[in-house]
């Protein structure tokens, strides 16, 4: 069966016009018929029925649209696969990463940049939760979020670091020269919490859940420095990573650790577990080998 007029046939269902299909392909509308009769001749009965203006499928037609599609998809991906062989000299890659998150591969972002100057890189920003439903529809190749990953998406994921939660108060919110708190204590204290839309969010929630905890949450907010400002006013404990407590910059507050659970902000890469490019595997090789185990703010 001949690609091009496959290709033809499928452009023309997908506009349902010979004309338009002809003006997409930049070819005559003649050429698009010959092809689509080309087929029909392969296959052995006719794909198309005309109902006034409308294009119609046969049953064979529908079967060819449809196996066809895949058939098509399986060219591009050949052809991107073969590309990509140079992908490392030329290419493109759009990394998906939360606003928290962000700050935190600054360095990861120079070095790949000073290591691959050929490849086009691009960051998206948007909340964890977000960046897991593009990656597991495709839109974005790659991502960043905050394990636990949603396990309904089916992603694949590989954590990259770790960071310990802490607990921020204005000053003798909590026991005088303690440097940790339980869990179970802070479920009776207000908390201010990033949005419920935040992979951490999620993640904290459902370290609650399994200890059998109900938090109390005086508000929410899509910023982390401004958890930290009401955090100083009193108006509750917010919860953050270990690296956002190195930036506090001289505000008024304390800063305990969360123990009895141990809790950890685990970044974790993510993919849909469709083909991986070499630029993608190449950015979460250098993400492995900077942040690893490491624990602290880069």
């Amino acid at each position: 069966m001949d690609i091009r007029s496959l290709r033809y046939f499928i452009t023309t269902v997908q506009l349902n016009s010979f004309t338009q299909a002809a003006e997409s392909m930049h070819v005559t509308q003649s050429t698009i018929s010959k092809m689509v009769r080309q087929l029909e001749d392969e296959v052995g009965e006719a794909l198309l029925i005309r109902q006034g203006r409308k294009l119609v499928l046969t049953d064979a037609g529908r079967i060819v649209f449809e196996r066809g599609q895949e058939m098509l998809n399986s060219m591009r991906l050949l052809s991107t696969e073969l590309t990509d062989t140079r992908a490392l000299q030329r290419g493109r890659l759009t990394v998906g990463i939360p606003p928290m998150i962000n700050l935190l591969f600054t360095p990861v972002l120079k070095a790949f940049r000073e290591r691959h100057p050929d490849i086009e890189l691009s960051l998206r920003e948007d909340t964890g939760q977000v960046i897991e439903r593009l990656v597991a529809t495709g839109e974005l190749e790659l991502g960043m979020t905050v394990s636990p990953v949603d396990p309904s998406l089916d992603l694949q994921s590989k954590e990259v670091a770790k960071f310990p939660i802490w607990a921020v108060a204005k000053p003798d919110t909590f026991r005088r020269n303690a440097s940790s708190i339980k869990l179970s204590n802070l479920a009776s204290m207000p908390l201010v919490l990033l949005k419920d839309e935040f992979a951490l969010t999620r993640a904290l929630r459902q370290v609650f859940q399994q200890h059998g905890l109900e938090p109390v949450i005086a508000a929410q907010s899509g910023q982390w420095d401004w958890l930290l400002s009401m955090a100083s006013a009193g108006v509750g404990v917010a919860l953050l990573p270990e690296p956002f407590i190195h930036r506090l910059n001289g505000v008024e507050v304390a800063a305990v650790r969360v123990v009895e659970p141990d809790i950890h902000w685990r970044l974790a890469h993510i993919w849909n577990g469709r083909y991986l490019s070499h630029a993608a595997r190449a950015w979460v090789e250098l993400c492995q080998t900077m942040l690893t185990g490491s624990g602290h703010w880069l």
